[in-house]
């Protein structure tokens, strides 16, 4: 039978926000998101155990084989046996010492100063204003003159009670938003204009354009996420060596890797940094197209996110990952594009904005800064520049290095991969650039003379080794889909020919489209005949592409496939010991052998390809900075969605990206109010529940008080009337539970007989009863909202009973909820 009313009965998750009408949903949501394991962890044996097989595991041990027979295949979600962390060793300088807020070393076990519980929901009048806000702009996006419509209904509704609704109008509630005290990190402008030789005749409109470069303070930014306590369960803060049981290193997050415990090494040699905080930070930027229309439809971000934040919370969507800078991009005729006038202005353009941006955290790099952290304690931080996340194109305008060579080693452009070639560094380009003219430099070692790094302004960073590995670019989308997946079309196009190729192919998306649903197992119905491929599509695409290829290829093809994919499956892996290491250059060495299937099938002419090539510097790469998915670019194009192509469809699209930037401002302004909120545990339960608990404890305790319980409250205002409702959500009073409507279905034991309205008076009877009802006072009247106008009745039956259980009323000398 359909509801007819609004339900108000909700059954909250006493360990998140979330409340559902039913205890169904209850159920489901605690299983689902809160499933508790069902056995103990056994405990370790009292003495030592010593294992015995009956069988000796034969084969090469990192061959795929053996691992798909003996259990590690390497998978997404498998781990490694012998990755578990035995013992940790922790920089002893640079070692995070906590200290009050004046600076002073406080014991290690001393508890930071605690937040203070109060109902201030300031700017808001209400935590029903503040959620209406949070819903209406950040969740349903919802449009100027909707949210205007919105308000007019609202009040419309609420003019025979004498309510009103939380704002006025969309400029009222756009008002409240940006008065926000938390959060507030202003946009800033700077401009670029070129300043060089003008040539004869017509000037280029690219010469005399104003580039304008929009940016918000990194230290402000840092500060801020270092202040938020809801990363205090990801906060590491401190560099450490992980080992496992045989004294191998094991890496994880950011700073288990060398590169964090090199720059605590660098930073101790100052005796006055002892006790402080490395802080890295980690900078990403990547183009993104937002239209295909006429006019300017791309924007290039910069985001910034802590290193002493762990992996797993950089990769969640919690918010880790700030927008800082939108860049520059310079546009210009056709006939300019390959102009070598024009395309040094670019590069000059990147590198001297970033180089204003990040000029505030320059001081931070050579001089404590006291910050306060997650945990609510506060420490002396250093700033260091961190790696930075950005694909090729990107790595090869940041290192200054010519297209097809590698950015971070020495290696040959027509041969990549060939012997081991040193390291690339800043001191080593300079070098090379006073020693020889810019053609030489351009031609024989593949420098851009002209390109000066911005990292060159900031100490202890070189931009050659700060380049992140990039999974996504190099690794899922580059090597598998635009390289190993094109070339297995071309392999059968050209050796069976157009037709025959393409048969071949649509029995190929037959076999993936016949893959059977399982846990983790995406299906194709169309196979892979989509025409833009996202990272997820390529990650699902992988698990059963093998499979679907075999006898179609040669077998040498299959084998490099299955190469390939065991070191993808590997290097994506959360925790990565020295057994997986050699693992993943073994794997490496293998595609490199079968991969000559392609040239030598006239696939390819040559196998010189710098994504491809960067595999190999993953080795190197973990033990500097952790596990790679911690640093993937997978982070940004996720954060794309939210901070460029959502606020850009919520404009007008004319100058949008001044309301992009508002819009940003805005989002980031709610997120820090709601962390504040949830501190000061002013946001337990969803509202309506708050709001019955508040009601109920009113009318509990207009009965034990008589006619002079609500003294005063006709005068109270609304602001007081909600902080009641906040603090009685925060001492976490038991829910009160109603029974379900009637749904027709006959029931043993007594019947409800009736409806019966609620009378003019209160009834201490009535007051056990969680439901949402008017308090009616023969002397005042409090302001408090009407749901309901009727009870049902129903006779105590003992299941009712079990589903009402009685709350019990605050005495009359406990403070009251309304003043």
């Amino acid at each position: 039978m359909p509801r007819l009313v609004h339900v108000s009965l909700r059954y909250s998750c006493l360990q998140c926000s979330r409340s559902f009408t039913t205890q169904g949903g209850l159920k489901k949501h605690t299983n689902a998101a809160h499933k508790q394991p069902q056995y103990a962890s056994p405990s370790p044996p009292s003495s030592p155990v010593n294992l015995s097989f009956d069988f000796e595991p034969q084969g090469n041990p990192n061959s795929l084989e053996h691992m798909q027979r003996y259990g590690d295949i390497g998978g997404e979600n498998s781990a490694p046996r012998a990755a578990a962390v035995e013992s940790t060793a922790y920089h002893t300088v640079l070692n995070a010492v906590p200290c009050d807020k004046d600076g002073k070393s406080v014991p290690s076990n001393a508890r930071p100063a605690s937040v203070e519980a109060h109902g201030n929901w300031e700017p808001f009048k209400d935590r029903i204003a503040f959620e209406t806000a949070e819903f209406l702009y950040k969740e349903e996006q919802m449009s100027q003159t909707k949210i205007s419509k919105l308000m007019d209904l609202w009040a419309a509704s609420l003019l025979e009670h004498g309510g009103t609704p939380p704002f006025s109008s969309h400029a009222k509630m756009y008002k409240t938003i940006n008065s926000i005290a938390v959060g507030e990190v202003p946009w800033q402008t700077f401009s670029v204009k070129y300043a060089g030789k003008v040539p004869d005749g017509v000037t280029p409109s690219w010469m005399l354009a104003d580039y304008d470069i929009h940016y918000r303070d990194p230290d402000l930014i840092a500060r801020q996420r270092l202040d938020n306590s809801s990363f205090k369960d990801g906060f590491d803060p401190i560099p450490r060596r992980n080992f496992d049981r045989n004294g191998g290193c094991v890496y994880k997050d950011f700073m288990s890797g060398n590169w964090a415990w090199t720059q605590a090494d660098l930073l101790a040699e100052n005796p006055n940094n002892e006790g402080a905080m490395v802080v890295p930070l980690v900078f990403e930027s990547d183009k993104t197209t937002v239209s295909v229309a006429t006019g300017q439809n791309d924007y290039y971000p910069l985001y910034m996110s802590s290193g002493v934040i762990t992996n797993a919370y950089r990769r969640a969507h919690c918010n880790s990952v700030v927008p800082i800078a939108f860049l520059a991009t310079p546009k210009c005729a056709r006939k300019y594009d390959k102009c070598p006038i024009f395309q040094k202005f670019r590069w000059k353009l990147f590198h001297k904005s970033l180089a204003f941006i990040m000029q505030s955290l320059k001081p931070g790099m050579t001089t404590k800064q006291l910050v306060r952290c997650p945990d609510r304690h506060y420490r002396h931080a250093l700033y260091c520049l961190g790696p930075y996340i950005a694909d090729y194109p990107e790595q090869i305008l940041l290192a200054g290095v010519v297209s097809g060579w590698c950015p971070k080693f020495m290696a040959s452009k027509k041969n990549l991969d060939a012997g081991t070639p040193g390291r690339q560094t800043c001191e080593l380009t300079d070098m090379l650039i006073e020693a020889y003219d810019t053609e030489t430099v351009y031609k024989k070692y593949g420098i851009h003379a002209e390109i000066v790094p911005f990292t060159n302004d900031f100490p202890r960073a070189d931009i050659h080794e700060l380049l992140a590995p990039n999974l996504l670019h190099q690794i899922i989308k580059g090597t598998f889909k635009d390289h190993l997946v094109t070339w297995v079309g071309k392999y059968l196009t050209h050796t069976h020919g157009e037709t025959a190729g393409n048969a071949i192919l649509d029995d190929i998306d037959r076999r993936i489209a016949a893959a059977p649903s399982f846990p983790g197992l995406r299906r194709f119905p169309e196979g892979r005949r989509f025409k833009q491929w996202t990272g997820d599509d390529s990650k699902a695409l992988m698990k059963v592409y093998l499979s679907a290829i075999v006898g179609h290829v040669p077998d040498e093809m299959v084998q490099a496939i299955a190469a390939f994919l065991e070191f993808c499956y590997l290097v994506r892996r959360s925790s990565i010991d020295q057994q997986t290491l050699r693992k993943i250059e073994d794997a490496l060495g293998r595609f490199h052998t079968h991969r000559k299937i392609f040239e030598t099938t006239g696939v390819r002419t040559t196998l010189s390809l710098p994504r491809q090539h960067s595999m190999k510097h993953y080795p190197w790469a973990i033990q500097q900075f952790g596990a790679p998915n911690g640093l993937c670019s997978s982070i940004t194009e996720s954060r794309h969605i939210t901070a460029v192509k959502e606020p850009w469809r919520r404009s007008n699209r004319y100058e949008a990206l001044g309301q992009m930037l508002t819009i940003n401002e805005r989002l980031d302004r709610l997120g820090a109010a709601r962390d504040d909120f949830e501190e000061r545990g002013m946001l337990q339960g969803d509202v309506l529940s708050a709001t019955l608990k508040a009601l109920h404890t009113l009318q509990l305790h207009a009965d034990d008080s008589g006619p002079n319980a609500l003294e005063g409250v006709e005068g109270a205002s609304r602001e007081s009337a909600t902080d009641a409702i906040c603090t009685s959500a925060a001492y976490g009073e038991e829910q009160a539970s109603l029974p379900p409507e009637d749904d027709g279905i006959p029931v043993h034991g007594k019947r409800a007989i009736g409806c019966v309205d609620m009378a003019q008076t209160h009834r201490k009877y009535c007051t056990n009863l969680a439901v949402p009802f008017q308090v009616t006072n023969p002397f005042h009247r409090a302001k408090i909202p009407t749901y309901n106008k009727s009870l049902r009745a129903v006779s105590a039956a003992p299941h009712f009973r079990r589903a009402c259980p009685s709350v019990s009323p605050r005495s009359a000398s406990s403070k009251p909820l309304i003043q």
